[in-house]
């Protein structure tokens, strides 16, 4: 196939979001199209227009969480008005591996969750403005706007948990979640295999990209907003990036520097928090961090559901065929002993847990 050229489309943001959805829809499906233990070579007609775009955007050449959700929903009824607003029951997604339900359902869990949370947005501006005035009526108000924020995160919460009603784990497990696993997304014991991007020294404006992680939960600016508004530190091991850090470059370049912005704010809510003897403010940002907590919970439901149960039951199953079939030595080692990588590539289990255990902890103590 010939290298099509991509001049004109750094003119439309719109048109450069599009052709990098469909360019890592083509990329992934040609990758885990290819026979296991062979070469990934990504021809030249797929890797340099993607190289390129991913260039202009400012984001990694592969899917991620923008292409499956934030540039790939449209009105499922188109409105009256060119200025309509997308609303949680009036979107659909365009773009799918498997063309079915559960995969959309899956996508549109997460675009939901990003409509809805926008209401955050408001509500914190309004929280650091009051910040800056800091008298007792400002305290007061404060506390009112986190009670809000509460009950939008619990919000939150049960969309993440309705995404059970349409999407069947086994489905999303075995048909849907193969298709966009990144490079360093690798399991049961397999062999990381490189991806290789053809006829890339051809163009002395690229570079070989230096990680590939699949599109990831941890790629939603929103909760990254939400960690930092409310201060939970996932920066634990100083001189070296946490995931939530490394999941901040594959976000829109316009998402990742508003995140900066915020995490460069000389007024956190969390110590304005301490050093004020409001017991109706502690209550109200305590209150705040457990609805996080408690999406970190559903969270790790999902995780459950989706991911760790369907390995557990095609584990047994290749435990099974291992012990009748005279071409295999023996079963596979249990999923206990290995490492279950999450599409973003980290050791799924563990992360979870850690991130709800700072989330936790960062309630703060009775005065």
């Amino acid at each position: 196939m010939p290298v099509l050229s991509v001049k004109g489309l750094e003119k439309s943001a719109e048109l450069l979001r599009r052709a990098h959805l469909v360019l890592a829809y083509t990329l992934h499906f040609y990758v885990q199209s290819s026979p296991p233990g062979e070469p990934i070579l990504i021809p030249a007609s797929i890797s340099l227009p993607m190289l390129r775009v991913s260039k202009q955007l400012g984001i990694p050449p592969l899917l991620t969480f923008s292409d499956t959700v934030l540039f790939n929903w449209a009105f499922r009824v188109q409105p009256n008005s060119e200025d309509a607003i997308p609303t949680p029951e009036n979107i659909r997604i365009q773009t799918t591996f498997t063309n079915t339900r559960d995969e959309e359902e899956f996508y549109l869990c997460s675009a939901r969750i990003e409509l809805v949370g926008v209401e955050i947005l408001e509500l914190m501006r309004l929280t650091m403005d009051e910040i800056f005035v800091g008298d007792r009526i400002a305290v007061r108000r404060i506390a009112q706007y986190l009670e809000t924020i509460a009950g939008v995160i619990v919000r939150l919460k049960d969309i993440l948990l309705d995404v059970r009603k349409l999407c069947d784990p086994d489905v999303y497990y075995n048909q849907v979640r193969p298709w966009f696993r990144g490079e360093d997304a690798i399991e049961h014991g397999s062999l990381k295999r490189k991806w290789v991007f053809e006829e890339i020294e051809t163009d002395g404006s690229l570079s070989v990209p230096v990680e590939l992680s699949g599109p990831s939960a941890g790629q939603s600016s929103m909760i990254h907003i939400i960690d930092i508004f409310l201060g939970v530190d996932h920066d634990t091991s100083p001189g070296q990036r946490s995931f939530m850090s490394r999941m901040q470059s594959y976000m829109p370049r316009n998402h990742q520097i508003f995140l900066d912005h915020l995490k460069a704010n000389p007024r956190p809510l969390r110590d304005f928090v301490k050093s004020n003897s409001d017991h109706g403010l502690l209550e109200a940002y305590n209150r705040a961090v457990l609805a996080l907590k408690e999406f970190r919970d559903a969270h790790m439901i999902i995780a459950t559901l989706y991911i760790l149960g369907p390995a557990r039951r095609a584990a047994k199953l290749a435990s099974q065929y291992a012990g009748k079939s005279p071409h295999m030595k023996g079963p596979e080692p249990s999923l206990e002993r290995k490492v279950l990588k999450g599409t973003g590539g980290t050791d799924l289990v563990k992360f979870l847990k850690d991130t709800r255990t700072r989330t936790t902890n960062t309630v703060l103590p009775n005065q």
